[in-house]
């Protein structure tokens, strides 16, 4: 199909097409893990935080692009998962920005905005690494600007846009190390070529798909917790969630008149649009004061009380546990598995959010738990690499003061906890839980789900691998086995404890017969065990 420019319903097309064609190979960007275990999720952290957007964007009943556009944008964040989609959502911001007064694009308004996208994202993190998605969307975006310079069209520019992202990914093992040791691309540039592409063929009348089939994300304990939520005491009758659309919208003033309305308020957004959330018993005192503003749009009113189960996850109503009294500091932690969840909530977590290796949290669900602690400040702890970065947008989604504490693992975030004294100002607390993530080593066992070498250890799909420190350090047939060859890489004559955390699939018996084992060999290391009830990785190790 060759056109002349791209407008709104264009863009929701093309972006939908992207997402489509992601969706149909994101199991091929979840292979390429760096590592060979079974946590790859890039490809669906991305799809995920894209179907946000386009959900978003079909909900504009409009043909202006700038509209469409800044829907797009909204959705992608409020969807973002991981690094890779919290990167993908800011490379839609930046487009967005640049194209928020226009009615459509011509070839060069859409390079441009490519490369607008791609200084916000570079701007988003913090330290920058080449050879990832940033590297393959600047170079495609450069490329697209060329193009369109010489005068191309714009299915021409697209093209050029997707044929130096590929060549670019095709470059990434050369640019870090790591790719290249797993003999892999990088996924996540490997995750928007396949936007690019599935793009570029609706522009050729291959992908005329309008929709995508949405993919829910469901806890396990999600029966559990709604049951609960059924049952509490709901001090505040109504879930009432709208869109508020408007010009130079008074953002900060909003949510300070509706925090009297009610509690769980949630008002993210631009002085364009806002999505707004709130549980109240007077609704419609609500509406109208918004209405003062601009126009409602999306509105959504339900009764907490009686509504279905069903209803009550899709609006995402969560149990309010909050006291009179607003505390100074509140900590919120992400983890998974019944077992490292109670510890967390042991050591005075007041908000667990539930994901990890497999699912990572969107930046939405983390906002949502930042709102529900009835705390002036709230500190964040990831507990993992790929997780830090949807923490860090939430800082610039709320009014409250977020810290997030960057614990890649599981006990780094437990001993940030134990360092942790209410008693202290916040300053002290992040000395003290910043440095307590220096204290601990993390070991785990889990298993490799394709063949490969890696720092000189030859790997069998199948294999029991033991990580420490980021690498592989060994492998073997056997589970137990390999478990003792990680303790060794770890423990030191500094070392005094080790906690193991055993995962659902380890039996009682199996991980007795490993502290026999350990006791054994360091008789003078003291040994505790706590059920963590993991998924995939059989041992996780503290070593402190």
């Amino acid at each position: 199909m060759d056109v002349n420019y791209i407008d709104g319903v264009l863009l929701k097309n093309l972006v939908t097409a992207g997402a489509n064609n992601l969706q149909a190979n994101k199991q091929i960007v979840d292979a390429l893990n760096v590592f060979p275990v079974p946590d790859g999720d890039t490809g669906t952290n991305m799809f995920l935080s894209i179907q946000s957007a386009v959900k978003e964007a079909q909900k504009v009943d409009s043909n202006n692009v700038g509209k469409v556009a800044e829907a797009i944008a909204f959705g992608a964040l409020m969807g973002a998962r991981g690094n890779s989609g919290v990167i993908l959502s800011q490379l839609f911001r930046g487009f967005a920005k640049s194209v928020e007064n226009k009615e459509r694009l011509n070839a060069l308004d859409l390079a441009y905005a490519w490369q607008e996208g791609v200084k916000t994202a570079y701007k988003a993190v913090m330290r920058p690494v080449e050879g990832t998605i940033l590297t393959v969307s600047r170079e495609g975006a450069k490329a697209a600007f060329q193009a369109a310079k010489r005068g191309a069209s714009i299915r021409e520019v697209w093209e050029a846009c997707l044929a130096a992202a590929e060549l670019t990914l095709l470059k990434t093992p050369e640019m870090l190390p790591q790719l290249k040791q797993a003999n892999v691309v990088d996924a996540g540039g490997k995750g928007y070529c396949f936007i690019l592409q599935g793009g570029l063929r609706f522009l050729e009348g291959k992908g005329e798909q309008i929709s995508v089939h949405e993919e829910a994300v469901v806890s396990e304990d999600a029966d559990a917790v709604q049951a609960e939520i059924e049952e509490a005491d709901i001090p505040f009758q109504y879930c009432t969630e709208f869109l508020l659309r408007g010009v130079n919208l008074p953002v900060e003033g909003i949510k300070k008149e509706l925090a009297g309305y009610g509690d769980s308020l949630l008002v993210v957004g631009t002085p364009e649009l806002l999505k707004i959330h709130v549980h109240s018993n007077s609704p419609g005192l609500v509406l109208d004061y918004c209405c003062r503003f601009g126009e409602l749009d999306e509105i959504n009113i339900n009764n907490m009380k009686i509504q279905n189960r069903r209803l009550a996850k899709t609006d995402e109503i969560e149990k309010e546990e909050q006291k009179n009294e607003v505390k100074e500091t509140g900590i919120i932690a992400v983890a998974v598995g019944q077992g490292l969840i109670e510890v967390f909530k042991s050591l005075g977590v007041d908000y667990v959010v539930e994901g990890g290796q497999t699912v990572n949290p969107s930046t939405e669900e983390l906002l949502t738990a930042v709102n529900s602690v009835n705390a002036k400040n709230v500190v964040i702890l990831p507990n993992n690499s790929n997780i830090i970065l949807a923490a860090e947008q939430v800082k610039e989604m709320t009014d409250k003061n977020v810290l997030v504490i960057p614990s890649k693992t599981f006990p780094q975030g437990m001993s940030a906890m134990l360092a942790y004294n209410p008693e202290n100002s916040l300053p002290r607390n992040e000395e003290a839980m910043r440095s307590a993530l220096e204290n601990v080593k993390t070991g785990e066992v889990t298993y490799a789900v394709r063949d490969s070498i890696f720092d000189g250890v030859e790997i069998k799909q199948g294999d029991y691998i033991g990580l420490y420190n980021g690498r592989i350090q060994t492998s073997g047939r056997n589970k137990q086995d390999v478990a003792l060859k990680l303790l060794e890489e770890m423990v030191d004559s500094d070392s005094e404890l080790v906690t193991i955390f055993y995962g659902e699939e380890i039996e009682k018996d199996e991980v007795e017969n490993l502290v026999d084992q350990i006791k054994i060999k360091y008789s003078d290391l003291e040994t505790e065990v706590v059920y963590g009830g993991q998924p995939l990785y059989y041992y996780i190790f503290s070593v402190e």
